[in-house]
């Protein structure tokens, strides 16, 4: 039995509201998914009476730092990728025992290493949120890199999961994988959910979109939304799309999502050379209201990553209603698949071929039966709500 897990399943509230620190390395939206997470659940938690703070290595004056629903201390600029900086230590030894629990957002860089040492030397509760930094695909897919973590993990980065009270994973899946990355892993492995607040007012209107792109009128829109980065698979869904475009010409295919070291010209070159550079749309990273438009306006939602911790994304369009094929890959998708709110297959180019020939196979009541439980796995498995909860459990000093 885990007392962690046991005391997380218990959610009757009335409980006093926490303290808790969250460290992170970096605020900025584009360092990927774990920046939204931490909002959400920051949302949450502060809805249930719970007071936080995050310390981050940014800069004081980064931009990314205004909107964060959450006060935030920048001890950077911190130096290298590493994120070395001298102000970490000296103020979590000043401040942090005021708290009730300290959230490590994130391995391998050194707001762990110190948040670890001046816990220990403070008898200081601290958790680590793994956010998918442990999932064995980094090993095949960067080996370079996977070596220079061997040095980090050898160095202390093990201690760090060893010592912390649990460690958080945003899916069963996640945790299963993550205990094959390293040897000597010792962890409290706990899952907990991530997850969006009800849309209270039904699906987003799809106007705004289609007002702003109005030659996608009438087509069947076919929606990634997500970094232009390699682990994403945008490749194999440009190839995917381009085997079935000639036999299926209302499908139009949408590329939503920033640039990351160029991998979206990358991309872009790809489609040229498919021949559907006039079937796909390339809007950049959508936000705020006209990325719900975007997702309403989809016919159907595609992520064909080769690794995903949760995927936020994902969860957003299941609320927004609309059904999503996705790689094995995503930690989530067997949810999802139990929820009948979308279709799944592996992160090869016969799987995200297959995927979306299973789709265009559907029925319109097909179709439709599926964007209906799209939303209510949306409302019954990624309840931002019932996540804080568990979370806030898991938290909680058992004494």
């Amino acid at each position: 039995m885990n007392p962690l897990t046991d005391a997380a399943d218990d959610l009757v509230e009335g409980g006093r509201p926490l303290r808790i620190l969250h460290l992170t390395h970096s605020l900025d939206p584009l360092k990927g998914g774990s920046t939204e997470a931490l909002r959400q659940l920051g949302r949450g938690l502060k809805a249930l009476g719970d007071e936080q703070t995050v310390v981050t290595l940014d800069a004081p004056g980064a931009a990314w730092l205004n909107d964060f629903p959450l006060p935030v201390h920048a001890l950077g600029p911190a130096r290298w990728a590493y994120g070395l900086t001298p102000r970490l230590r000296p103020w979590l030894r000043r401040h942090g025992g005021g708290y009730d629990a300290w959230l490590v957002h994130g391995l391998w860089q050194y707001h762990g290493l110190a948040a670890r040492a001046e816990a220990v030397a403070l008898q200081q509760r601290y958790f680590v949120f793994a956010h998918g930094m442990l999932d064995p695909w980094f090993r095949y897919r960067y080996p370079l890199k996977h070596l220079k973590k061997r040095l980090y993990w050898r160095w202390g980065e093990y201690r760090v999961l060893r010592d912390a009270q649990g460690v958080l994973f945003t899916a069963d899946e996640e945790a299963r994988l993550a205990a094959q990355s390293f040897a000597a892993y010792r962890a409290n492995a706990v899952t907990v959910r991530l997850g969006l607040a009800p849309q209270q007012d039904g699906p987003p209107d799809p106007d705004a979109f289609m007002q702003r792109h109005p030659a996608l009128r009438g087509r069947r829109i076919v929606l990634f939304m997500a970094r232009l980065h390699p682990k994403k698979g945008g490749d194999l869904l440009l190839r995917a799309f381009a085997a079935l475009a000639g036999a299926n010409p209302l499908l139009h295919l949408v590329m939503a999502g920033p640039e990351v070291d160029g991998h979206g010209g990358t991309l872009k070159r790809l489609a040229l050379q498919l021949g559907i550079g006039e079937r796909v749309l390339w809007t950049g990273a959508l936000h705020g209201a006209i990325k719900w438009s975007a997702l309403s306006a989809a016919e159907v939602f595609v992520l064909p990553s080769h690794q995903e911790n949760f995927g936020m994304v994902v969860v957003e369009a299941l609320t927004a209603g609309t059904p999503v094929l996705l790689s094995e890959r995503v930690n989530i998708w067997r949810e999802i698949i139990d929820a009948g709110a979308g279709l799944a297959a592996t992160d090869t180019l016969a799987g995200i071929t297959d995927l979306l020939q299973r789709w265009l196979a559907l029925g319109d009541q097909q179709r439709l039966l599926m964007r209906q439980r799209a939303r209510a796995c949306a409302d019954e498995c990624f309840d931002l709500r019932r996540a804080a909860q568990r979370l806030h459990a898991v938290l909680t000093p058992s004494h």
